[in-house]
């Protein structure tokens, strides 16, 4: 029996050339991410957001609701949306419970096909 080697019903899948591929290409991104700017320093003037050369105004002021950003998408889908804001509860029981349901579902129709 050889371990490296795994006979699927497509082909075969070696172990072996797949750890040597997650190995390079983590060699690889550790390369790029390394060769980032070293000049950059962590709490100054570098990490704070650009806005067009305009000052940085607090959070209160800038701060636009969700409600506003998404007003025509969610007007446009109330009827969907209603039924499913009466449907949410906060509770995670419930929506473990609509995974496990649509979840037997899918499995059903996958073992009757």
């Amino acid at each position: 029996m050889n371990i490296a080697l795994l006979e699927t019903g497509s082909g075969y899948w070696n172990t072996l050339i797949w750890v040597v591929t997650a190995l390079i290409i983590g060699v690889c991104v550790l390369w790029l991410r390394n060769r980032g700017e070293s000049r950059y320093k962590k709490d100054t003037d570098q990490t704070k957001p650009f806005l067009s050369g305009n000052p940085e105004v607090s959070k209160e002021d800038s701060h636009v609701g969700a409600s506003h950003l998404y007003w025509g998408f969610t007007e446009a889908l109330k009827n969907y949306y209603e039924p499913l804001v009466k449907m949410h509860t906060g509770n995670i029981n419930d929506y473990s419970g609509w995974i496990v349901l649509v979840m037997a579902i899918i499995f059903i129709i996958i073992g009757v096909s």
